[in-house]
């Protein structure tokens, strides 16, 4: 699961009002080459919550992320190709996703992360 993906859910378990950002516990990571695509970046720069982008690579040992980002960085080749390793080519293999008010875990396996809910938490 790339962070990309990490970055969009939420738990969605009932009466849960604070279920985003998730934590990642991780169990194994890898890194896989993509394309670089600056276009791709500066369009989808806007809708990525940074500082849960940040988090979650730290998790995953990527720390070269600055600690706040915005617009203005998007120039920046340098941050370009940091937001773009990040953001792309870090992957969560095996582990889990915590919400962050319950403590619920969504497990990951072999990347895909089973965000199912148990019928008492519909």
């Amino acid at each position: 699961m790339k962070l990309l993906t990490h970055n969009m859910l939420q738990c969605t378990v009932k009466g849960v009002t604070k279920g985003y950002p998730l934590k990642i516990e991780a169990v194994k990571y890898e890194e896989r080459e993509a394309d670089f695509n600056p276009d791709f970046l500066r369009h989808i720069f806007p809708k990525i919550d940074f500082p849960a982008l940040r988090e979650a690579a730290e998790a995953l040992g990527v720390t070269d992320l600055p600690p706040q980002a915005d617009a203005s960085m998007l120039d920046d080749e340098d941050f370009l190709r940091k937001f773009h390793h990040a953001l792309m080519e870090v992957h969560l293999e095996e582990g889990a996703l915590i919400c962050p008010e319950t403590g619920r875990k969504f497990p990951v396996s072999k990347g895909i992360p089973n965000m199912l809910l148990n019928e008492d938490e519909i």
